[in-house]
């Protein structure tokens, strides 16, 4: 059953109508309702479109953080062959908010890593909706090294609220584990793809996306902190969400304007829960195109790329 958003009330009742036509005609064949329902889908379809042509900020944060999104483990199953996970940080723990290894993309062997929310209450209680604690950054920094020891390309997907702020995050040193995973990024001779496939949230998802090439999904999001926590912080009110949202530019078309990413990926008329084969292709190609625009580069040429990417952010927006 789909999962509605509070903005979609009107098209629940219409889809719910044509489901309940359907329903009474199953339980009494004579009944004919084919054309009656045809025409409430046609609605639905008009509406639903009408709904996702002119998105509020605050309205894709709600579509980036719907539950039935595709997940980073659907990409990764659907996209690479021979994956092979590997887990933990040598140090402490096996942290499942962030899973990783080694695969193969169009028959290339890479390295990918993604952060993960899971998908049913207990899967996301296992994976802690995708909020890492330090093993998390420090099982990333590990994969990135073996990346750049085998000279791999990495990919990176990311979909996150922000890194998990508990005590004990803290007392293991959340704040460093982060700044060493960027830091290693950046340091890293190999090529680095990243794509927000969901909500990009805080530094927990700027250690995944320092990247030659950022790319996200057209209704995700990518902020320094949450529309509520901005609004607590400036307001004292996180209802003021919506404000916040319209302010902070975290949406994809903000972004692309500020050189912050460097695609945006379409998404099917509805978001990508409404379709989610055509969305993973769709993030496919993306990546194909984005690895294919870095083959060639060497080590030197690659920090280079990824150091002016950093250096000319918002260069643009800043110019108009």
């Amino acid at each position: 059953m789909t999962q509605y958003l509070e903005f979609e009330k009107p098209l629940a009742e219409i889809e719910g109508k044509a489901e309940e036509l359907r329903a009474l005609a199953r339980m009494n064949e004579e009944m004919d309702v084919a054309d009656e329902a045809a025409a409430l889908d046609a609605k639905a379809e008009i509406l639903l479109r009408n709904l996702y042509s002119d998105l509020t900020p605050w309205r894709k944060c709600q579509v980036a953080r719907h539950a039935e999104r595709p997940h980073c483990r659907d990409y990764i199953e659907a996209l690479f062959d021979e994956y092979m996970p590997l887990s933990g940080d040598r140090n402490f723990a096996d942290d499942h908010a962030i899973m990783g290894g080694l695969a193969r993309y169009n028959d290339q062997p890479v390295v990918v890593i993604g952060q993960e929310k899971g998908s049913d209450t207990k899967s996301r209680i296992e994976h802690n909706f995708g909020m890492a604690r330090p093993e998390g950054y420090r099982k990333a920094i590990r994969l990135i090294g073996l990346a750049d020891r085998f000279n791999l390309p990495l990919v990176m997907l990311v979909d996150t609220p922000g890194a998990y702020p508990g005590k004990g995050a803290e007392e293991r040193g959340q704040s460093e584990a982060i700044a060493r995973t960027t830091e290693i990024s950046l340091q890293t001779g190999v090529p680095i793809v990243s794509i927000i496939i969901g909500e990009g949230g805080s530094g927990g998802a700027v250690a995944l996306a320092t990247a030659n090439r950022v790319a996200m999904l057209e209704h995700s999001i990518y902020s320094v902190i949450t529309p509520e926590g901005c609004a607590s912080i400036l307001w004292k009110d996180a209802e003021k969400m919506r404000e916040a949202a319209e302010a902070m530019r975290l949406t994809a078309q903000d972004l692309l304007k500020l050189d912050v990413i460097d695609r945006i990926i379409p998404e099917p008329n509805g978001g990508a829960h409404r379709d989610k084969a055509n969305t993973i292709q769709a993030v496919g190609k993306a990546l194909t195109a984005m690895l294919k625009s870095l083959e060639g580069k060497d080590g030197p040429a690659l920090l280079q790329d990824r150091r002016n990417k950093f250096l000319n952010m918002g260069s643009k927006g800043l110019a108009a």
